[in-house]
C-alpha cells in the first residue's frame, strides 16, 4: 500500500481541557486529518461549542468529507444538527442498531445515513470495526497507518477490551494508539490495571484516554504506560 504522509487526531470536544481559549464540555468528538478523506468522529453534545472550538482552531466545516457517530448517546451525537447546517450533505456513517428516528433526523438534515452493521471502509486505510454491544451498540473508527493501526472509541461501553479484541480478530495486529472515551469511571483501580494487562498482551502500544474514561482511571493509565501513555483533551493534537 502506498504510504500514508502525515495523519492528525485533533480533539475539537473534550470534556477534560487540553488547551487554553478553548470551551470544554461534557462529549467527545475528534478530527482525523491526512488520510483520503477528512472524518469527524463524533460531535459532542452541544453543536455551538463543537462549531466554536473548530473555528478557534481554524477547522472550517467545509473541510469534513464524512462524519461518524459512534454511538447515538446525545454526549457523541448533540453537536450533529449543527454540523450538518453548516456541512450539508456529506455521509453520517452510524450503528445499524440506531434508532430509525435518529436516522430520519440525520436525512431530514439532507445528509445520506450509511448504516454499518460489519466493518466497512470509510475510504483507503480507514474502516469501522463494525458494531459491536448487546444494550448499547458502538462502533469505532481504525486508521491504518505505517506504525499499527491508530482506534478511535466513542465511550467502549461493550467493554474497551472487547473492542481491541474485535479488531484482532478481524486481523490487525499492532495498534500504535488507542484514543477515545474507555467508560471506567465506577471501575476499581485493581480493575482498570487488569484491563491494562490485557490491552498490553493485546500489543496496544500507546493510549490516549479521555472523555468518561474517568480520571482514577486515566491516572492509572499514566503511570502504568509511562512514555507510552499521551495526554489529551480538547485542542490537543496527535500526530502520527
Amino acid at each position: 500500500m502506498r504510504p500514508l504522509s502525515r495523519i492528525t487526531f485533533t480533539v475539537v470536544f473534550d470534556n477534560r481541557p487540553f488547551r487554553t481559549g478553548l470551551e470544554a464540555s461534557w462529549g467527545y468528538s475528534c478530527l482525523v486529518r491526512g488520510t483520503q478523506k477528512t472524518i469527524l468522529f463524533d460531535t459532542g453534545a452541544d453543536g455551538r461549542i463543537l462549531l466554536g472550538n473548530m473555528k478557534r482552531m481554524g477547522v472550517k466545516p467545509s473541510m469534513v468529507d464524512a462524519v461518524f457517530i459512534s454511538h447515538q448517546h446525545w454526549d457523541h451525537a448533540g453537536g450533529l444538527k449543527r454540523m450538518l447546517d453548516m456541512r450539508n450533505g456529506v455521509p453520517v456513517f452510524v450503528p445499524a442498531s440506531c434508532p430509525d428516528d435518529f436516522k430520519c433526523k440525520i436525512r431530514d438534515e439532507g445528509a445520506p445515513v450509511v448504516s454499518v452493521d460489519r466493518p466497512q471502509a470509510l475510504c483507503s486505510r480507514v474502516w469501522s470495526c463494525g458494531q459491536i454491544g448487546g444494550t448499547i451498540t458502538e462502533h469505532s473508527l481504525v486508521v491504518d497507518t505505517d506504525y499499527g493501526s491508530v482506534v478511535l472509541t466513542g465511550c467502549a461501553h461493550p467493554g474497551i477490551v472487547e473492542i481491541v479484541e474485535k479488531i484482532h480478530r478481524i486481523g490487525q495486529s499492532d495498534i500504535a494508539l488507542l484514543m477515545g472515551g474507555f467508560h471506567l469511571r465506577d471501575s476499581t483501580q485493581g480493575e482498570v490495571r487488569k484491563i491494562i494487562r490485557h490491552l498490553k498482551r493485546m500489543w496496544v502500544l500507546r493510549v490516549a484516554p479521555s472523555h468518561c474514561t474517568g480520571e482514577d482511571a486515566i491516572a492509572t493509565f499514566r503511570k502504568e504506560y509511562g512514555p507510552d501513555f499521551i495526554e489529551t483533551g480538547v485542542g490537543a493534537t496527535i500526530t502520527v
